[in-house]
């Protein structure tokens, strides 16, 4: 049985990763969720990203966030997608997830890669290029995309650094070679910045199948190569001066809300994986009055 289909106002969402997320380490016990949720709580959230505890049934999941005032918002599945994994199971592991978030009400999720161990070791520079893991990447994620659908979720592909559709040409030719009918785009723009990208041009180009966004804000100091040399990903991240609170970095976000279509039903979620400052909390409240300022007009009255 599937949840109350979702109502297609868009909201701004919290994504709880630096909660649970810490220097490549995760902690996804309840208590960490519940610091997380009621920190939104009371900063004014009203969505976050569906993250359903092992363990944990979706109706259970869904009272759960329900009692801090938050209601569920896009999830995101995952999978290395190259020669490391076995397809059947990440086809059978992509219906378990497709169930549990049509049991929250969702029809979307985001789909994405961030697992190669050289390019967690050198980012953002699409190190370790190989054509045939490109291929029976772009291969794979297709037969995932089909399961998702069939199952009645429908997939975007979430770019980010660490994966095997890091670099521009890596994003294009997977979404150039599936199709709009197979996979949709939910660009992250802090992700996209970062791979040297310009997210207003890249959404420009995918407008016509954006179903989710992450906002994620950038600041200068280690976007050049040079500037991170011998880095690696989470030790660039640890600096503090690589993922910023939205307004705070280089960004133009406003021109990235403006490019998005007029009729875009997803929600927006704000995304700071590692805040700049010290307190998670006020990196939270920082954001979401920052996207309530910025984002109100493409947000329907009486919703946040």
């Amino acid at each position: 049985m599937t949840g109350t289909p979702r109502r297609h106002v868009p909201q701004v969402a919290a994504n709880p990763i630096p909660y649970w997320s810490r220097g490549g380490s995760v902690d996804k016990s309840k208590g960490v969720f519940e610091q997380a949720f009621k920190d939104f709580q009371r900063i004014g959230f009203t969505a976050v990203k569906a993250d359903v505890p092992e363990g944990m049934s979706a109706g259970d999941y869904s009272e759960w966030i329900g009692g801090y005032g938050l209601s569920p918002s896009l999830s995101l599945f995952n999978s290395a997608f190259d020669e490391t994994i076995r397809i059947g199971d990440e086809v059978e592991r992509a219906k378990t997830f497709a169930a549990d978030q049509l049991a929250l009400g969702l029809d979307r999720t985001m789909i994405s890669s961030m697992s190669l161990p050289a390019r967690l070791a050198k980012p953002a520079v699409g190190a370790d290029f190989s054509e045939d893991r490109l291929q029976l990447a772009i291969e794979n994620v297709g037969t995932v995309c089909r399961t998702l659908q069939s199952e009645g979720l429908r997939p975007l592909h979430h770019s980010h650094i660490g994966g095997v559709f890091e670099t521009e040409d890596e994003i294009t030719r997977l979404l150039d070679t599936l199709g709009k009918d197979i996979i949709g785009f939910g660009p992250d723009t802090g992700h996209l910045r970062w791979a040297g990208i310009d997210p207003v041009a890249m959404i420009g180009r995918y407008a016509d199948r954006i179903g989710g966004i992450h906002l994620k804000d950038v600041f200068a100091d280690y976007l050049d190569p040079q500037s991170r040399e011998g880095m690696g990903y989470f030790e660039v991240s640890a600096t503090k001066r690589l993922w910023a609170e939205p307004g705070l970095g280089v960004l133009d976000l406003p021109a990235v809300i403006a490019a998005m279509p007029e009729d875009y039903d997803g929600d927006y979620m704000i995304e700071v994986d590692q805040p700049s400052v010290d307190s998670l909390f006020e990196s939270h409240r920082m954001s979401y009055e920052w996207a309530r300022q910025t984002l109100d007009s493409r947000l329907t009255p009486g919703r946040s």
